[in-house]
């Protein structure tokens, strides 16, 4: 389980991060009209945070199996 986490902890880390901002973002400018698909609801901008911050922090992640081509 900790192999795992190490190996996910970009990810991971992002998705918290994300989440948070997801939320303040819907907390902060939200959507006026309720007619807005990710800011309507605290939810969809939770979950959208979480999503757009793992993919990005998971951009950092180093491969260590890459094979040397010649």
């Amino acid at each position: 389980m900790k192999k795992w986490f190490k190996a996910n902890s970009l990810f991971l880390i992002g998705a918290v991060l994300g989440a948070v901002a997801g939320f303040f973002y819907w907390k902060l400018v939200g959507c006026a009209s309720g007619t807005c698909a990710i800011t309507s609801k605290p939810l969809n901008s939770t979950l959208y945070g979480a999503l757009m911050g793992g993919l990005l922090l998971s951009l950092f992640k180093k491969e260590t199996n890459i094979p040397k081509s010649v």
